[in-house]
């Protein structure tokens, strides 16, 4: 018969040695630990953009800022971006073929899940009635091609910020 091992001292020692080690460890802000929590959790772009090299230049603007990206050409290929992963922001040109900007945002903003995400049209089209439009739509912002790099990314982020804090 074997004899019954008695643990209970093992198990203290090592309790006492981790709780003497976490206490000499050093406090971090609140602050600072939510500045760093928030650089781990990663933004989704969606980006529905015809043109290639438009595509292209968004994907170098944002994917060294750290965002994760969904790209479409158009509506068709909308089913293909989307799965689990919750998109954070919308950037939609208005001149796509078979379903326009307009239109896709009104679908957009019409479906459960994804009217409260904020929506930024970025198109070389920008008269007075698109503007317009855009905004009688539910866009959070237009910017008009060509654009200022750096007031996009603002942008993008500004809206991400006040989109958490609408949560």
């Amino acid at each position: 018969m074997s004899k019954r091992i008695n643990t209970r001292d093992l198990v203290s020692k090592i309790e006492k040695m981790t709780k003497a080690r976490i206490a000499s460890q050093e406090v971090v802000p609140l602050s600072q630990f939510r500045e760093a929590k928030k650089k781990l959790e990663v933004k989704t772009l969606l980006i529905i953009e015809d043109d290639e090299s438009m595509r292209a230049a968004l994907q170098r603007i944002f994917e060294p800022e750290g965002y994760q990206l969904k790209i479409a050409a158009d509506a068709t290929e909308l089913s293909k971006v989307f799965d689990d992963t919750p998109i954070d922001l919308i950037l939609l040109d208005i001149g796509l073929p078979w379903v326009n900007g307009f239109e896709l945002a009104q679908l957009l903003k019409e479906h459960k899940d994804l009217k409260g995400i904020p929506l930024v049209f970025v198109s070389g089209s920008a008269s007075e009635e698109d503007v317009k439009q855009a905004f009688s739509l539910g866009a959070d912002d237009f910017v008009k091609k060509p654009f200022d790099v750096d007031k996009l990314r603002k942008t993008v982020s500004t809206l991400l910020k006040l989109h958490v804090s609408d949560r």
